[in-house]
């Protein structure tokens, strides 16, 4: 049988039956629930047995035992007892509550605010902070392979913090990393960056790469990798990220670095030069909010070799293999931006057009009046190249400035004319050359026609409901004279590079500056676009399909006077599936140039697939195909092969099993097969651990 009591309701010596019409305790006093009562407020005690619940501003605790002493005001509960306030939930074998300084002692506790668990010997709190005694921190719900600090002692700001010192941390019960003092942002992730690979490669031996970074401070992580290598040495080096720890959007970077005295086979480099025995890199970036409307950025990439990165980081490597090194200022107005701009040129074995720096204005489209719209922009720089072999040193002072006008026509809603006239003046100082200045215009136009159409098309399976197509044929044309006149007075820094898409058209958005060359073109384009009415979005795109070519009336040597036909094409019939495809089309033998296309499935969590095809003539034709299979709620089988047709090999197979442990790590085992690479080993077998929630 319950009853309700309080520290005023009047109880007998022993066991009292149930009181229904006793009025509720005041405010003042604790509100006691229990199977069973004894003692009274004249008595200046109240014992509670079995099932006790108490209530008191705020506050909930349950035990199976309470004794409440009146004069001092204190509570004393044991057995199962659980102390709850706010967003703290702690559990404890007993517990002493004294209510005037809202403060508690208790012993062997647990308490934890998700995703954070804590257990301890003792504890004492109140409600600004918990301190923990012989402490034990987790990462999610307890388990072998959950992330664990231990402490003689832990401090735990409910909600907000959780700080110590002396403190160790691990995985599960050992606990192998001592650091003097950690401090954690309960709204932050446990630890930044955990990472384990594993495995044998013929050219590395058997290797072991760990990475682990800890919070020492707010938003700061700190710690290194290390790598052991049995035919190369050891490679390490700091690595650590940061944030501001009140706006992290503000303020944030990362970096990481390794060294090695590599005592294995190290080949050549790029240039064809010995590899050196001392290896070594430093990567950093870093974005920043300075003021309201100015930005900083940066970005360092130092290898001591070219090949440093290749051998010991391949998944790094292969991405990104000539990187950028560059510092950026930007501010934002009104309506330009202003900006310094930085490019560096760390490593001697990579050819970089340097400045240093560039100091740029651009003025975005802004109204005149009278339906006058004018843009520009104005830039002084500093340019450099070194190249690492025998190649000329150039290095030239510019200053560029673009302006133009515009006055856009919209007879119809449907049809847009905007005529376009520009001119920029570009002026060179070198020691090579001379001083040489240049002036160019440009005349043109750009046109667009809008249509669209509905249909009443209903496909409940693919979840259609109703269809629209937006059509969009565009015409585009530019007129820039002697272009090329004063090329003997320019070093040629900022020129053309391989690409196979159309160039930009106008004279403003040219970016090989020192490389042009006169333009007499007209573009034209058609955008296509199908959609369907979208519960939340409102629309969504189901079909995308843009097609464009040039007409050249003034061409270089070895181009043609219609360009090749590029067609993009993306389908987005249902969030299973993605088709993405691109194309260019020589339009007078039909013969294909390029075919790039990505075809995605999936089947909720259980499988994926994706398939990819590279095709550009005389130069590349591979195939690669990338596909995960969940067999059950721990394993997943993963699968890469990537084919090269010309070369009729398989320039990677690799099969593998990704294992997930207390849903805290994903393991993956794997064994690649290799064809075809100078550096890289024919086989493999790698083991990579990975954080999943943290």
């Amino acid at each position: 049988m319950r009853l309700v009591a309080s520290a005023l309701l009047l109880c007998l010596a022993g066991p009292v039956p149930a009181q229904p019409d006793v009025a509720p305790p005041p405010a003042s006093r604790p509100a006691i629930e229990a199977d069973v009562l004894e003692g009274s407020p004249d008595s200046g005690r109240i014992i509670g047995k079995g099932n006790v619940e108490v209530t008191d501003r705020g506050l909930l605790l349950t035990a199976d035992e309470l004794r409440y002493e009146i004069e001092s005001d204190t509570i004393t509960a044991a057995g199962n007892v659980v102390f709850t306030r706010g967003l703290t939930r702690l559990l404890a074998d007993e517990l002493v509550y004294l209510r005037r300084a809202e403060s508690f002692t208790a012993s062997q506790v647990r308490l934890g605010s998700p995703p954070f668990f804590a257990e301890g010997t003792s504890a004492t709190g109140d409600r600004e902070e918990i301190v923990v005694t012989d402490a034990r921190v987790i990462y999610g719900e307890p388990g072998r392979w959950q992330p664990t600090v231990t402490a003689e002692k832990l401090v735990f700001s409910a909600g907000r913090r959780l700080r110590s010192e002396n403190a160790q941390a691990g995985i599960g019960d050992l606990q192998f990393v001592p650091f003097p003092r950690f401090e954690q942002d309960l709204a932050a992730p446990f630890v930044a960056h955990v990472a384990f690979t594993g495995g044998f490669r013929r050219s590395l031996g058997a290797f072991v790469v760990a990475g682990l970074q800890v919070p020492v401070a707010p938003r700061v992580q700190l710690g290194g990798d290390l790598g052991l290598y049995s035919e190369r040495g050891v490679m390490a080096g700091p690595s650590g990220e940061y944030a501001n720890p009140l706006a992290p959007d503000r303020l944030r970077g990362h970096f990481r670095s390794g060294y090695i005295k590599d005592h294995g086979d190290r080949l050549t480099d790029l240039l064809g030069r010995r590899v050196p025995e001392d290896r070594a890199f430093a990567e950093w970036q870093h974005s920043q909010l300075l003021a309201e409307n100015l930005t900083l950025s940066a970005q360092l990439n130092w290898w001591k070799d070219s090949e440093v990165l290749r051998d010991f980081l391949p998944d790094a490597f292969f991405p990104v293999q000539e990187p950028d090194t560059f510092v950026e200022s930007v501010y934002q107005g009104p309506n330009y931006f202003l900006s310094a701009f930085a490019r560096l040129q760390p490593n001697a074995f990579h050819s970089v057009q340097e400045r240093l720096p560039e100091i740029r204005f651009d003025l975005l489209p802004f109204a005149l009046g009278q339906g006058f719209y004018h843009h520009g922009q104005a830039s002084a720089a500093v340019l450099q190249e070194d190249p690492p072999l025998d190649g000329p040193r150039l290095r030239s002072n510019r200053m560029d400035a673009y302006y133009a006008l515009q006055r856009p026509f919209t007879p119809r809603p449907w049809f847009t004319f905007t005529p376009i006239a520009g001119g920029r003046v570009t002026h060179y100082a070198s020691d090579e050359a001379g001083n040489y200045t240049r002036l160019l215009g440009e005349f043109g136009f750009d046109a667009a026609l809008r249509a669209s159409a509905t249909f009443d098309y209903q496909n409940p399976r693919w979840k259609i409901n109703g269809l629209r197509h937006l059509l969009t044929p565009r015409l585009s044309y530019r007129y820039i004279p002697e272009a090329e006149s004063g090329q003997p007075h320019i070093p040629r820094i900022d020129r053309r590079s391989f690409a196979t898409y159309l160039p930009p058209l106008g004279l403003g958005d040219i970016r090989h500056l020192d490389d042009l060359h006169g333009a007499n073109t007209l573009r034209l384009s058609i955008d296509n676009l199908l959609q369907t009415r979208d519960d939340e979005a409102g629309s969504r795109d189901l079909v995308a399909l843009n097609l464009a070519n040039d007409f050249r009336f003034k061409r270089r040597p070895g181009e043609r006077d219609v360009s090749d036909l590029h067609a993009d094409l993306s389908l987005l019939p249902a969030p299973w599936l993605q088709v993405d495809l691109y194309q260019s089309v020589s339009p007078r033998s039909a013969r294909l140039r390029e075919f790039n296309s990505i075809v995605t499935i999936r089947d909720g969590t259980v499988w994926s697939l994706r398939l990819a095809s590279n095709f550009l003539r005389n130069e590349i034709q591979d195939y690669a195909i990338d596909g995960r299979y969940r067999l059950n709620e721990v394993y997943e089988a993963v699968t890469r092969l990537h084919y090269d047709s010309r070369r009729r090999r398989f320039n990677e197979q690799t099969y593998g099993l990704a294992q997930n442990l207390g849903n805290t790590w994903l393991v993956t085992y794997t064994v690649s097969l290799y064809s075809g690479r100078r550096r890289e080993s024919s086989f493999g077998f790698r083991i990579a651990v990975e954080t999943v929630q943290f």
